[in-house]
């Protein structure tokens, strides 16, 4: 794949013109958007306005009305391909141009291709002009088309047609008929249609070069009949006569396997400007009628073989020039995955193989993962495509293989898993193969992706399953997701009681035997930070008896300063809310944290956690219940126990902002609570100066270190420590200039 590059300003223009429709538009009177001013567009720029707004998903009746102004926004090719455009608007905003190439292929809400038909051939100029016209999975209501002084209006009328795609629709013999006696007509998609007859094909036997006929239900020819109206096609260069493999109730099944069989055992004389044959999906098919065909057509560039069963045939591999579909190696199921991406059948198909082909890669394919994307976004509703897709994407981007690919063409990865898991939430092995893709620390930390989409769709998975393995990656994936959200996304998914219901049990189902694991250790993690600066979390987490099993865990994890220190921060989030002080105060769980302070031989994390708890709640004697000696031998501890910390290299926690230290600091607080948020200050501007020196300046703080560093009663030990840090936000000012804004990461 090329390398990225910046998007082109042209590119860029369009986007914004898109975004500011509204304030660059008035409103007519039935509704639809005229743009205020409007300079004279190059005509190419026209025709990319309306492309990106409708791949942006804009057009509409509303918006398409812009193009009513035909001198200022001249269209020549125009698509609204799977646009809301009503056959009214169409023929308003579309219909004054004068079109060379239109695409309404898919188009919701009842225009037909009779309005189509219909609106261009009012237009005199278009009945010359339009030469490409695209109406694939158009209802067609051809019997709707009146005649116009006396001559019925059909594709017909359009006589500069060229290049006609119909696929999809509900094509009639009578209709066929008329398109096949247009002067000029070159390529014709009738694929999926209800024709049932071929013989109108004659009448444009000497202009038509490519006959695309893909699974035609309903057609009700004997293959001797079939053969004979195809040999007669001295035109044709590609001709694509492929079948769904996996349909069973096909007409042209048995009849069109035995004409395709009658062709390549067939003298090259039939069809001798052929080029390019597709019979994908065709049974019957042997290699010796596939060598004869290509030993007697050197000008072969194409063979389509997928699903055939002979796609490893000896002779194809000694032609240069040949592409072909298949499954005997990786060119043909890539060649496969280009050239079917409309088809779901031969999707399907070729991603099975794919898989296969990439269960051990080895080596980044940003060509193979790009192939499965197109896959899963033109089958979007397709369970058995998305099945095999997303396992293809795992196999893709697995161990170190993302990161050595594009960064936009993974967050489109991970953008289509996401979809699928909120498209097929009951479908056990789609989730896990998402889940298995998602569990990736490179992709989790470093690819930009909706990531609270991701989370609300994991934890949702989380409630429904008990695999233990698949428990571990999500509870991970959950846990990394919620520390990499914004603020307001934390504080809107910390809203959700379930969520907090779902990690709590994690814990207690893993506290009950006493595990120490990821899983326990993730779903720590996940809560604490869930609950950093959130209120309505912390509120959540003890209405939810979260506070009860937490101080079990305290209890009965004393030994494993990972687990401590998790438990202890969460209860650090609760003891900066002044209105859940109180369900602290318990005399049990202070002397407990109180006596980890003390102790010399836990480690300084743990410490520094329970210094941070008891100084909240010894900061406010007004809201203390217990005994005031209790408070008073805190307080001494603190103070004693802060000053044998020694410093941490590594970091161990990252702070949102320092609001809540804002009480802490003040000149009347006691010393040791002063010098447990004069120390945490201290420890993560040493570990992160070009981050926390801006927060420190933003947020005030500056200024209470100053007071304390002034203040004539302040501690010496903490006048120290407010001075070191002003001086490293000083230095840090100096070297860079400005404060940096970026965003810390969380805690782990």
């Amino acid at each position: 794949m090329e390398a990225e590059g910046p998007q082109g300003l042209s590119d860029l223009c369009l986007a914004q013109v898109c975004r500011s429709l509204d304030s660059l538009c008035s409103r007519r009177a039935d509704g639809s958007m005229s743009l205020s001013w409007a300079p004279l567009f190059p005509q190419e720029m026209a025709d990319q306005l309306l492309r990106k707004m409708a791949t942006a998903g804009i057009l509409n009746d509303t918006t398409v009305g812009i193009f009513r102004n035909c001198k200022e926004l001249r269209l020549r090719r125009a698509s609204i391909r799977c646009c809301p455009v009503s056959a009214d608007a169409f023929c308003l905003a579309l219909c004054p141009h004068r079109l060379q190439e239109l695409d309404a292929s898919w188009v919701p809400g009842g225009l037909t291709g009779a309005d189509i038909v219909a609106g261009m051939a009012s237009n005199l100029e278009c009945r010359s002009s339009l030469q490409r016209l695209s109406l694939n999975g158009l209802r067609l209501d051809w019997e709707s088309l009146e005649e116009d002084g006396g001559v019925r209006v059909g594709f017909s009328s359009l006589r500069g047609l060229r290049t006609l795609n119909l696929a999809n629709t509900d094509l009639s013999d009578a209709a066929l008929e008329d398109i096949c006696t247009l002067p000029q007509l070159e390529t014709l998609d009738i694929s999926c249609s209800a024709v049932s007859n071929l013989t109108a094909l004659l009448e444009c036997k000497n202009t038509l070069r490519s006959l695309i006929a893909h699974r035609l239900r309903q057609l009700d020819m004997s293959p001797a009949r079939l053969l004979f109206v195809l040999s007669q096609l001295h035109a044709l260069k590609h001709l694509d006569f492929s079948n769904d493999h996996f349909a069973v109730d096909d007409n042209d099944g048995r009849d069109g396997d035995e004409t395709v069989r009658q062709l390549l055992e067939g003298s090259p004389q039939v069809l001798p400007s052929l080029v390019s044959l597709d019979i994908s999906g065709r049974k019957r098919v042997t290699e010796a009628a596939v060598r004869v065909f290509v030993e007697a057509r050197s000008g072969l560039v194409f063979l389509g073989l997928l699903a055939t069963g002979v796609s490893s045939c000896g002779v194809l591999s000694s032609q240069e020039n040949l592409k072909v579909t298949g499954e005997a190696n990786e060119n043909q199921v890539c060649e496969a995955l280009r050239r079917y991406r409309d088809r779901e059948c031969f999707t399907r198909e070729a991603l099975v193989h794919l898989y296969n082909l990439t269960t051990d890669i080895d080596k980044p394919r940003p060509d193979m993962l790009q192939l499965v994307l197109s896959g899963m976004q033109s089958h979007p509703t397709s369970l058995h495509v998305h099945l095999v897709a997303t396992a293809c994407a795992f196999n893709l981007t697995t161990q170190d293989l993302a990161e050595s690919m594009p960064v936009s063409l993974i967050t489109s990865a991970v953008t289509q898993l996401l979809y699928a898991m909120k498209t097929f939430p009951g479908h056990q092995q789609v989730q896990k193969n998402c889940l298995l893709a998602l569990c990736s620390d490179y992709i989790l930390q470093d690819v930009p992706f909706d990531k609270y989409l991701a989370a609300t769709l994991v934890i949702n998975w989380l409630s429904s399953h008990e695999d233990l393995t698949l428990q571990r990656m999500a509870v991970a994936v959950i846990s990394i997701l919620v520390a990499k959200l914004s603020t307001e996304q934390t504080a809107q998914l910390s809203k959700d009681v379930f969520i907090m219901k779902q990690l709590l049990a994690i814990v207690q189902q893993k506290a009950m035997v006493g595990v120490v694991d990821s899983t326990l250790k993730f779903a720590l993690s996940a809560l604490w930070n869930l609950t950093d600066e959130m209120p309505a979390a912390a509120r959540n987490f003890i209405e939810c008896q979260g506070l009860e099993l937490y101080e079990e865990v305290l209890e009965s994890y004393y030994t494993e300063p990972s687990i401590q220190q998790k438990v202890l921060g969460l209860l650090n989030n609760i003891a900066e809310v002044e209105e859940l002080q109180a369900d602290l105060l318990e005399e049990d769980l202070l002397e407990h944290v109180l006596s980890l302070l003390q102790d010399s031989q836990v480690e300084v994390g743990v410490r520094y956690f329970a210094g941070g708890i008891l100084a909240h709640l010894t900061s406010r004697p007004e809201a203390w219940t217990l005994e005031e000696e209790l408070r008073t031998t805190i307080l001494k501890q603190m103070h004693t126990s802060i000053m044998t910390w020694t410093q941490l290299e590594r970091e161990m926690v990252s702070y949102r902002s320092f609001r809540p230290f804002c009480p802490l600091l003040q000149t009347r607080q006691p010393s040791g609570v002063q010098l447990w948020a004069v120390w945490a200050i201290h420890l993560v501007c040493s570990q992160n100066t070009s981050h926390y020196s801006g927060m420190l300046e933003r947020e005030g703080m500056t200024e209470l270190l100053m007071a304390l560093a002034a203040h004539p009663d302040t501690h010496s030990d903490i006048k120290g420590l407010s001075e070191t840090i002003l001086g490293m936000v000083e230095q840090h000012q100096s070297h860079s200039g400005a404060y940096s804004n970026q965003t810390g990461p969380r805690n782990s």
